[in-house]
């Protein structure tokens, strides 16, 4: 009976990540039609690099997920610092409004999202999909950061206000290094969101401008077996950039000395 909670665990795991698997496996199947095993290869690999628009479509996405960690955290941590440190009319508003932005559908922010764009003629392209990655970005961000600022021991601000410094070096020399963690891993966030949007970057992209995982659905609608290889690269550095973001975000305490 003891064995059964892990029975369950790996029943779970099994559920969540033998699709995943499955295509990690196939990545490197001979077969041009993943049905039947045909032997291993590395052909699928090969043909990644070989195709230039799908190398461009990969940089023009860094770019916008670069761009789009750095402009979502900066406004995310500074919401965060005004609803953690400070009391102003609509406070609870704000704070409620910013979780629920993490909860709705992202198929109804990029509706939404186009129809403004289109009402104040702002061209589709990467200034639309800058604004909407960092609209669904930016409360995962406020979200991390306060999670650290909760944690955060308010007496060391006051012992270094009583020790003379000012509210500027306060914040950069004692709140800004004890919070570097939180928004360290929102910016991995970020940059996790913005390379694997599809369904915002459908509603949101323009001619002149491709990113990634529109070419990746376009190779699924076209059965190309690169999609396979490329699915692997991409699910791989998801995942390191989430466990950086976990160990950035919940870092190990140092033992004790004696």
């Amino acid at each position: 009976m003891k064995k059964t909670p892990y029975v369950y665990l790996w029943l779970i795991y099994a559920f969540l990540y033998a699709p995943i698997v499955v295509v990690i496996v196939y990545s490197f199947n001979k077969a041009r039609l993943s049905k039947d095993w045909r032997g291993f290869t590395w052909q699928w690999y090969e043909s990644l690099f070989s195709n230039q628009p799908l190398i461009d479509s990969a940089l023009n996405s860094l770019f916008l997920a670069l761009c789009v960690a750095c402009l979502a955290t900066f406004l995310g941590t500074l919401a965060a610092l005004c609803i953690h440190r400070y009391h102003f009319t609509g406070k609870r508003a704000l704070q409620g409004s910013i979780y629920l932005l993490t909860i709705s559908p992202d198929i109804v922010m990029g509706i939404s999202l186009l129809i403004l764009f289109v009402s104040v003629n702002i061209p589709l392209g990467f200034v639309s999909l800058l604004l909407g990655h960092v609209t669904m970005a930016m409360p995962f961000v406020t979200v991390t950061v306060l999670a650290r600022l909760d944690s955060f021991d308010e007496n060391l601000i006051e012992a270094a206000r009583d020790l003379g410094a000012s509210e500027a070096k306060s914040f950069l020399h004692v709140l800004l290094p004890l919070t570097m963690p939180g928004i360290a891993a929102g910016w991995l966030l970020s940059f996790t969101l913005s390379m694997d949007d599809v369904i915002l970057s459908v509603f949101l992209c323009g001619p002149g401008f491709e990113v990634l995982p529109l070419e990746m659905y376009s190779l699924v609608l076209r059965s190309q077996p690169s999609i396979n290889a490329l699915s692997t690269i991409m699910f791989l550095m998801t995942l390191l950039l989430i466990l950086l973001a976990q160990f950035l975000a919940h870092p190990r305490k140092k033992a004790k000395k004696p």
